[in-house]
């Protein structure tokens, strides 16, 4: 887990203070996830980026993680960026119950949330398709996310 204050000035700024989840917007699976957020964080504590957008790959790239296959979601929690499974734990424990109780699968050994994390994030498209294209919010979606043109 790394901190917000890790990242470089100019992310910082275009992150603010927001909660936040950068998703691979062509992968089935994915944009699943980015629907289920949408649906379920009655708050609106979340923003959203894809992994495509300009903002998503600075911070890809600021985070040393590859920005041509995203085999990870990043979750910003309380200033906090979380990867793999325990992206996935944060956000179900920020949405509330009955989601919450799944933010206990940060507390499996990291050995056994990498090894599953990984087979299902190799074999996300084969298993569960991908988008010839990048996730198009509607209208109502675009005001959560928080792509703005980013200035390196």
């Amino acid at each position: 887990m790394t901190s917000v204050t890790a990242l470089p000035p100019a992310l910082q700024r275009a992150i603010a203070d927001h909660d936040l989840i950068v998703f691979d917007g062509e992968c089935v699976l994915c944009s699943g996830f980015f629907r289920f957020m949408l649906a379920h964080d009655r708050a609106g504590r979340f923003r959203f980026v894809t992994a495509q957008s300009p903002l998503g790959q600075h911070l890809y790239k600021a985070l040393n993680l590859p920005t041509d296959d995203f085999e990870t979601n990043l979750v910003i929690v309380g200033g906090r960026i979380h990867e793999r499974l325990d992206a996935f734990a944060a956000a179900m424990g920020a949405i509330g119950w009955p989601w919450r109780g799944l933010a206990a699968l940060r507390w499996l050994p990291d050995r056994v949330k990498d090894t599953v994390y990984h087979l299902i994030a190799r074999n996300r498209y084969r298993i569960f398709g991908r988008y010839g294209s990048c996730l198009i919010p509607n209208s109502g979606q675009r005001a959560r996310f928080l792509d703005l043109p980013y200035a390196a």
